[in-house]
């Protein structure tokens, strides 16, 4: 009687295989770029989708896609929100749900502010991540993007914010989404009216973005191709767009600055409970 080489491609195999999206239970948390800005979601009106809805979806596909139950997942983040109450308010929410994937994506709207201390905000965003693993749970980072024309200025700041970051994920084994080396968001096309919010294909790249970040295989092998070439605009014409970029969006963004407001005041999670996702 001869015995099976487990090596032979005749040899089943009877150990249950690890389904190809591991995590059962998924909280995003952060502001504007994780509750979907300027991503209208198609079924559902005046809701938004984003990045980490669109994450959760490629997550849950896969796991019923090999026999295992859909992917919990729930999204408590608030457009406006800076990052200490992000910290202070939704990641205990977060870790009482007992997830075992937490993306924490936050600090833009900070470095927009002037006397931002990036070195404080990356020690508080460290904090959090111990917090997180010390639990077992996975994180997934976001790095700041590269901003272009009117937000150039804030270069700098994002360049140190990435690179503590990126130590801080490699301390403590953390998954980054690398924004700042994508190639089509270098293109305003990827960004909406207000360029500080993706459209709904730039958020279908960050998602895919995510998956190869936490170790998977993207849906769309395209991701980070670039856009194409675009049609340049005469001189006069982005003079009137960035004309009306500036009454339209610039100037509330100041004002709201000025009187103490934030566009998230008064608004509450869009999923603030773990759910099975897609939900019904």
């Amino acid at each position: 009687m001869t015995t099976p080489d487990p090596d032979s491609a005749a040899t089943v195999s009877t150990r249950p295989t690890a389904p190809s999206a591991p995590w059962t239970r998924y909280v995003a948390i952060g502001d504007s770029f994780s509750e979907g800005l300027w991503d209208p979601h198609p079924d559902l009106p005046d809701t938004q989708r984003g990045w980490a809805d669109r994450l959760a979806e490629a997550l849950s596909a896969r796991r019923v896609a090999d026999g295992e139950a859909p992917l919990q997942y729930a999204n408590l983040a608030i457009r406006g929100r800076l990052l200490r109450p992000i910290l202070a308010e939704q990641l205990p929410v977060a870790l009482d749900a007992q997830p075992d994937l937490v993306s924490v994506v936050g600090g833009g709207n900070d470095i927009l502010r002037p006397a931002a201390d990036i070195d404080l905000l990356s020690s508080h965003l460290e904090d959090a991540v111990v917090k997180i693993r010390a639990t077992g749970a996975d994180v997934l980072l976001a790095t700041g993007f590269k901003g272009g024309g009117a937000l150039s200025w804030t270069n700098g700041r994002v360049g140190i914010y990435n690179a503590n970051l990126w130590t801080i994920a490699r301390r403590h084994g953390a998954h980054v989404v690398d924004l700042w080396g994508m190639h089509a968001l270098h293109d305003l096309r990827s960004w909406s009216e207000d360029r500080i919010h993706l459209t709904p294909d730039g958020h279908h790249r960050v998602a895919q973005a995510a998956l190869t970040a936490l170790g998977l295989e993207p849906d769309d092998t395209a991701w980070d191709e670039p856009l194409g070439t675009a049609q340049r605009l005469t001189l006069a014409a982005q003079a009137r767009a960035n004309t009306a970029w500036a009454r339209t969006h610039v100037a509330p963004w100041i004002r709201r600055r000025l009187t103490g407001r934030s566009s998230g005041d008064g608004r509450t999670p869009k999923w603030p409970t773990l759910d099975a996702w897609p939900r019904a």
